[in-house]
C-alpha cells in the first residue's frame, strides 16, 4: 500500500461538524490555516477551473465579519421580521473562532463547465480543508443559509456578478473532547447494478 488506509479511514471518520460555541479560547495559527488552504488546492476540479476562492478573516478581520453579519441582518428584517436571537447569533458566533474563512465560487468566464460542477469542486476543496483540521485535532463548522447567498454578502466579499459565496468555515480548538457519531450502514444507501 502506497498510503496506511487504516490512518486514513480514521481520519475520515474522525472528522466532525463542531460549532464555534464549542471552541476554546486557543488560537489557530495562520502557519496551520495555510497548510489547510494549501490541501483544498488539491480538490477535483473539472477542466483544472480550480473555482474555489477563500477570503479569510483572523484578528480584527473576525471582528469585521460579525459586525457587517449583524448589521446586514437587521437592515434587511426590520420589524416583525427581525428575531433578536438570530441577530445576536451572527454577531457572536464569528468572535467565537479564531479564524473564519469565506468559502467562495469564482465562475469561469467562459461557462464552460456548469456552474453545479464548479460548486461541488469547491465543496470538495473545502473537505480537504475539514479532514486536514481534523488531523491537528482542530475543529470546523460550514455554516451557510441566512445572509450567506445575498448580494449584500457578495458585495461585502467583493465577488464578481457570477460568483457565489458558499457560506463560511469557522475553525477552533474544541474546549471539550472530541465529539463521537454515527452514520448509517452502507446498505442502507447503496444500490448495486451487477448485470446488463
Amino acid at each position: 500500500m502506497k498510503f496506511n488506509l487504516s490512518e486514513i479511514s480514521s481520519l475520515i471518520r474522525e472528522r466532525r461538524t463542531i460549532k464555534p460555541e464549542s471552541f476554546s479560547s486557543r488560537k489557530v495559527h495562520r502557519e496551520i490555516v495555510e497548510k489547510l488552504l494549501d490541501v483544498a488546492r488539491w480538490a477535483p476540479t473539472h477542466g483544472m477551473t480550480q473555482p474555489w476562492r477563500f477570503i479569510v478573516f483572523e484578528g480584527d478581520g473576525v471582528k469585521r465579519l460579525s459586525g457587517v453579519q449583524a448589521q446586514t441582518y437587521e437592515r434587511l428584517n426590520e420589524g416583525s421580521r427581525f428575531v433578536k436571537a438570530k441577530w445576536e447569533q451572527l454577531r457572536d458566533r464569528p468572535l467565537r473562532a479564531t479564524v473564519v474563512i469565506a468559502i467562495c465560487m469564482q465562475r469561469q468566464p467562459e461557462e464552460k463547465i456548469p456552474e453545479i460542477e464548479e460548486v461541488e469542486a469547491v465543496a470538495c476543496a473545502v473537505q480537504n480543508i475539514m479532514l486536514m483540521a481534523t488531523a491537528y485535532g482542530i475543529g470546523s463548522y460550514w455554516s451557510s443559509g441566512g445572509l450567506t447567498y445575498t448580494e449584500e454578502m457578495k458585495a461585502f466579499l467583493e465577488l464578481g456578478e457570477r460568483d457565489r459565496c458558499l457560506g463560511f468555515l469557522y475553525l477552533g480548538y474544541p474546549n471539550e473532547a472530541w465529539p463521537e457519531s454515527q452514520r448509517r450502514p452502507v446498505d442502507t444507501f447503496t444500490k448495486w447494478i451487477s448485470e446488463g
